[in-house]
């Protein structure tokens, strides 16, 4: 098992513990201020059909909304076809949502390693609502866990720390899926279900992806055929 470096009493923009999250306010805030540029986000019917598709995003067309930003903290744009996150200091997560709103989802995307540390955190995210969500990460290095950010805490579910598995590939393309379906969180990665857990604290909200650093900066990943669907 590898540890998460998780405090339990981490406070929402605290000043780089040593845990999953550093400095998130900051890039909260970024995103407040980018929403006046950005159209309202657009409610989701939820009453599509079992393998409705709700939303793709190959990130070929940099004005579909995602966050484009580059500072000192790291960059999040549009990159070959993809969409890049480069986490440019320790012990901080980086993430960026799609703009939507959706129920039960099934979201899935590939991502890949491009420089950096092995020891890094990439992923998924559903039902993001103003800073509280849950995510689905593997590290390069063959871990996996899912988890919630809520109220200024960092929460794992169904398991007290990372977990190896042989399904991720570690120097190539990993294909992730979160099933997000009423109370149960499924990770499935490369096709291969990994984990469950069941939470009821957020029913609704946006989709979206992750990256971040333990100890070593330079965590570069690419994420690409972003994809919901009704489950």
């Amino acid at each position: 098992m590898k540890p998460f470096r998780l405090l339990s009493s981490l406070r929402h923009g605290s000043h780089r513990p040593d845990a999953f999250w550093g400095v998130q306010a900051f890039f909260f805030l970024l995103f407040f201020l980018l929403s006046a540029c950005v159209p309202t986000s657009t409610p989701v019917i939820l009453s599509a059909k079992s393998g409705d598709l709700l939303y793709q995003e190959g990130f070929e067309d940099n004005t579909t909304g995602w966050a484009r930003i580059s500072n000192d903290h790291g960059i999040m744009d549009y990159d070959s076809g993809g969409y890049r996150i480069l986490v440019r200091q320790p012990k901080l997560n980086i993430w960026s949502t799609s703009e939507k709103d959706f129920g039960d989802v099934r979201v899935e995307a590939d991502v890949i390693r491009l420089n950096g540390p092995d020891e890094n955190r990439m992923g998924l995210i559903c039902r993001y609502q103003t800073g509280n969500y849950y995510f689905f990460i593997i590290s390069n290095d063959g871990y996996y866990v899912i988890g919630k950010f809520i109220g200024g805490l960092t929460l794992l579910l169904g398991q007290s720390e990372m977990q190896a598995s042989e399904t991720i590939q570690t120097g190539t393309m990993n294909h992730l899926r979160a099933d997000c379906i009423g109370n149960t969180l499924t990770f499935y990665i490369n096709f291969t279900e990994v984990a469950s857990a069941t939470d009821t604290d957020l029913p609704t909200g946006d989709v979206g992806v992750l990256a971040g650093a333990f100890s070593q900066p330079g965590v570069d990943v690419l994420f690409d055929n972003f994809v919901v669907m009704q489950p």
